[in-house]
């Protein structure tokens, strides 16, 4: 078996003050932070297209990346040496997680059944060394929006034809993600939008993409798969406006289709900001809902308008991510898994280290700065007291439904209103204060 990262160490703790690049500085796997470790806090996962099968291919130029595998020009030969680099790579890192899509992992071919039969034979490899390794799978899915097939959409196509053979991409994805003993399945409507209304019937195409969900329940239950379903928000590109704009937006349409019981969310940072929306908040809407599952971790460009996918290293990001997962008693079947690339200019082997152990450390940092702020609880006693009034006389009336206009109008002419500072700058000083480690 060829070694792929012959120069590269397995990465190790050396603490903040080394300054080994191939080191971490503050993702301790061990250590404890409140009632876990940090690895079972983290839980990190690579994502097998971006780091694997990306090539630093931009809108306006060719692939960068130099790989270990390059050389290689058989298709399925090609696949066969990523399998061994992964899990070389998982190893030297000290990752116990990946995702896939199920043409990340092996080459379509010019039938679904030869492209099915070339998934069994990659999967049985990625199988054997996952038992030898230990390395688990978060979660797989189906890249349904890479072929031209899929130019209308897949589950809202307009041609029923794309609609079926999304369903049995779909099926075969779900098999190899059970057969993996996957613990999340997750659907992202890379496609599922429009372009223009004048040439789209939005009803037809969201009963038909709920219809395709309620078929995914349905196969899941007939196969035994008893993972976790996902579903990814994201408001614009490929197409200008998708049907899975934001957290809020899949609530109300699983709604009202029935499907919330069966689903909870994937959210990816770079989404939130698409969507205009911060990590945090995205994370917050899901938490108060029940509906937080896992996290793509990554971050965009706030210059620019696209979906850069850059490693996280922003700690007041990664701090408030860690603050709302710690709050939702963690992810549970979901994990930290780092939808990111380096940078088109990164392109030596290295940088796929260099990239993962900046990520990985600015989210140990934000994880044991957010457990001091919710042991402290300074934040959340003031939002206590900020909403005192509705634990007391006419705000407990209001909430235990006790009161009604008429009631209300009588209090309101019998009253004076005398509002308090909500300290927006207090405490946005207060958390610098904790990122600072002043605190």
């Amino acid at each position: 078996m060829s070694e792929y990262f012959k120069n590269i160490p397995k990465i190790k703790y050396e603490g903040k003050n080394s300054d080994n690049p191939m080191a971490f500085k503050y993702y301790n796997p061990d250590e404890v932070v409140g009632d876990k470790t940090m690895k079972e806090h983290l839980k990190f996962s690579v994502a097998y297209w971006h780091t694997f099968t990306g090539g630093g291919v931009d809108p306006f130029g060719s692939a960068t990346m130099q790989r270990p595998w390059d050389h290689i020009t058989d298709p399925m030969d090609k696949a066969k040496a990523r399998v061994d680099a992964a899990f070389e790579f998982f190893d030297k890192l000290g990752v116990e997680y990946f995702c896939f899509h199920d043409r990340d992992i092996a080459p379509e071919a010019d039938t679904l059944a030869e492209t099915n039969k070339r998934l069994d034979e990659i999967v049985k490899l990625i199988k054997d060394r996952m038992a030898s390794s230990g390395v688990k799978l978060l979660w797989g899915t189906a890249s349904l929006f890479t072929n031209p097939r899929f130019m209308h959409g897949a589950a809202t196509s307009c041609n029923a034809d794309v609609f079926a053979y999304a369903a049995a991409q779909v099926k075969k994805a779900m098999e190899i993600t059970h057969e993996l003993d996957g613990a999340g399945y997750t659907f992202w409507g890379g496609r599922e939008g429009y372009e223009t209304l004048l040439n789209t019937d939005m009803k037809l195409e969201l009963d038909n993409m709920a219809r395709f969900l309620h078929m995914a329940v349905d196969y899941a239950k007939e196969i035994g798969f008893k993972g976790t379903f996902y579903i990814e928000p994201k408001p614009k590109e490929p197409t200008k406006h998708q049907y899975d704009f934001d957290c809020a937006t899949v609530l109300g349409f699983l709604k009202s289709y029935g499907l919330d019981k069966h689903f909870k969310f994937n959210i990816e940072t770079n989404h939130a900001t698409l969507a205009g929306h911060t990590m945090q908040h995205e994370l917050h809407f899901a938490r108060i809902n029940g509906m937080l599952g896992s996290v793509d971790a990554n971050q965009g460009d706030m210059l620019l308008g696209w979906d850069t996918d850059q490693f996280p290293t922003d700690l007041y990001v990664t701090t408030l991510a860690m603050y709302e997962i710690l709050k939702n008693g963690g992810l549970h079947s979901g994990g930290l898994n780092f939808d990111a690339k380096p940078r088109r200019t990164s392109f030596e082997p290295e940088d796929m280290f260099y990239a993962h152990i900046a990520g990985m450390d600015a989210f140990a940092r934000g994880l044991k700065i957010a457990h001091k702020m919710l042991s402290d609880g300074k934040l959340e006693k003031f939002v206590q007291e900020r909403y005192s009034s509705f634990t007391k006389g006419i705000g407990a009336d209001i909430v235990n439904g006790k009161v009604g206009f008429k009631e209300l109008e009588q209090y309101a002419l019998n009253n004076t209103i005398t509002n308090t500072s909500g300290r927006q700058e207090v405490l946005e000083a207060l958390v610098n204060q904790y990122i600072l480690g002043d605190l």
